[in-house]
């Protein structure tokens, strides 16, 4: 028997049997979506965090020298927590000294942020992130201004009360109207919008357009720092070795200012994206691991679910193999059509599970803060284990129906 009249058969009494195929697929259908769906969770998850949580918080090749670290991982303790604040605040002339320390050529600016509510109008907007930056600060975080300008080292210098808005900001406050030129309150203190950044987008479900940049020395730096104080220095560097260089520069110079001894810990903090990265790897490499068991037991429980439907099939039409045998089939012929059965039956299953899996990561990523990217490798091996488990499960019962004597299987229904 030819292999595509096998599979036609197979088909045939796929179509003819529904509610027993159904039952036969479930078990690997079920396997099959839940490999689709976790793996392209993950996998969006993977992106997310290496291009919107990692490139757009804390930058692409990039280190914050902070008091402590902005984003803590891990069990942070209250022992811990309480020896973070007893550590000095990182000053202006903390920041000098590194900027003038460092032999790499890297981008370099102050940041100090705080949460108010900004006034246009009559309109306004609560718990806003208002940041006071130097003007390398834009470059530093990859944000592109769509609309205006960023503000200059001279207006920096001058302290002047200019703002850049994020989209979403902008967008509450003047309702779709030109906001360039407009006045903006912040702390009742009147700014002129200069510019507005381009979408961002969200971050588990957090918008990161909701945000105000003004000079660092604008009058804005009386309510977010002390005088003199910086929240952190952001250096960039144009690769990875350069920024690893940078950061042993800046390290020497703020543990020479802070007279450090070699045994002493740095009672400051160096911060980069690596430490998010490395956590989400960890938690990644878990669920990858953790998944083929998962996914096997679904795969184990089908296997069987399907062997015993085709050892009930063999049962069945055992008078149907008498008279295939009879005239003239092989034994192969015979174990050719009921293992490619069984495999149908699976790798069926498998598309379906294939199917609503990817459809199952489009509803998680279109109604929840996590995204979701389909892994092509995930389809293949999804499809392929479903005709696996197929050819596993069927062998015996495809090898039993093989070896039927044609006069005793005749006679058994006669």
């Amino acid at each position: 028997m030819r292999f595509i009249e096998a599979v036609r058969l197979a088909v045939q009494t796929i179509r003819t049997q529904k509610l027993k195929s159904a039952f036969s697929i479930i078990g690997v259908f079920i396997g099959v979506m839940f490999l689709i769906a976790v793996v392209s969770v993950v996998q969006g998850m993977n992106r997310y965090m290496t291009d919107k949580f990692a490139g757009t918080l804390l930058g692409v090749n990039t280190f914050r020298l902070r008091q402590f670290p902005d984003v803590q991982i891990g069990n942070v303790t209250d022992s811990m927590w309480r020896s973070w604040m007893r550590r000095p605040r990182v000053t202006y002339d903390d920041a000098q000294a590194v900027m003038r320390g460092l032999t790499v050529p890297v981008l370099t600016a102050w940041e100090s942020s705080t949460r108010t509510a900004l006034f246009a109008g009559r309109r306004s907007v609560k718990d806003v992130q208002v940041t006071a930056a130097t003007d390398l600060y834009f470059e530093i975080r990859s944000l592109t201004i769509e609309d205006g300008r960023g503000f200059t080292t001279q207006e920096v210098q001058a302290g002047l009360p200019v703002l850049v808005l994020g989209h979403e900001l902008a967008d509450k406050l003047f309702d779709g109207q030109e906001p360039i030129g407009r006045e903006v309150k912040v702390y009742d203190i009147p700014y002129r919008v200069i510019g507005v950044v381009e979408k961002q987008g969200n971050l588990f479900g957090l918008s990161l357009d909701k945000f105000a940049v003004a000079p660092a020395t604008a009058p804005l730096k009386r309510y977010v720092n002390a005088p003199r104080i910086i929240d952190a220095l952001a250096v960039k560097a144009s690769s990875i070795s350069e920024m690893r260089e940078a950061m042993q520069e800046a390290e020497a110079v703020m543990r020479s200012r802070r007279h450090l001894r070699p045994r002493d810990e740095n009672n400051f903090a160096m911060e980069t994206a690596d430490e998010v990265l490395d956590f989400w790897g960890k938690i990644s490499k878990i669920l990858f691991v953790a998944l083929p068991g998962l996914v096997a037991i679904s795969l184990v429980v089908g296997g069987i679910v399907i062997m015993n439907i085709m050892l009930m099939a063999v049962a069945e039409r055992t008078r149907e193999i008498g008279i295939r045998k009879a005239l003239g089939a092989r034994r192969r012929d015979i174990l050719r059509q009921f293992l490619v059965e069984a495999t149908t039956l699976a790798t069926v299953g498998a598309s379906a599970g294939v199917a609503l899996g990817i459809g199952l990561a489009a509803l998680v990523a279109a109604t929840t803060p996590l995204p979701a990217a389909v892994a092509a490798w995930s389809i293949v091996v999804g499809v392929l284990l479903g005709a696996g488990v197929g050819i596993v499960a069927g062998v015996y019962p495809a090898s039993r129906a093989a070896r039927l004597d044609p006069i005793a299987a005749l006679r058994q229904e006669t």
